[in-house]
């Protein structure tokens, strides 16, 4: 788990969290005693899991920042005020640099 804090006097802070090395480990070992039958879903699951787990801090913050927005059914210009203040209304606890911080982290990885 790695919090995205410093962003104010406040602490602002964005707290992601990576299981992915757990789903990952379990995979490999459902793969090891898995039938012939099985084995080709797991394979597919643990390359999706290894995919997911390579994103960045930065991309899982664009990501969130987008299902926020999306929750709240914004559907403008990610790029713009109204982003950040449809992201304020989906995180009323978001200062306004925050906001604006993640907003940058969704633009600069598009998905």
């Amino acid at each position: 788990m790695k919090a995205f804090t410093g962003l104010t006097k406040k602490h602002d802070a964005v707290l992601l969290i990576r299981d992915s090395d757990l789903v990952a480990a379990t995979l490999r070992q459902a793969l090891t005693e898995a039938s012939p039958e099985e084995r080709p879903g797991l394979e597919r699951a643990a390359a999706l899991v290894e995919s997911t787990a390579a994103a960045t801090d930065p991309q899982l913050r664009a990501r969130w920042v987008r299902s926020r927005l999306d929750a709240v059914g914004f559907t403008g210009d990610i790029a713009s005020v109204a982003a950040v203040r449809a992201l304020r209304q989906a995180e009323p606890s978001l200062s306004l640099l925050a906001s604006v911080q993640l907003q940058r982290d969704a633009v600069a990885h598009p998905e």
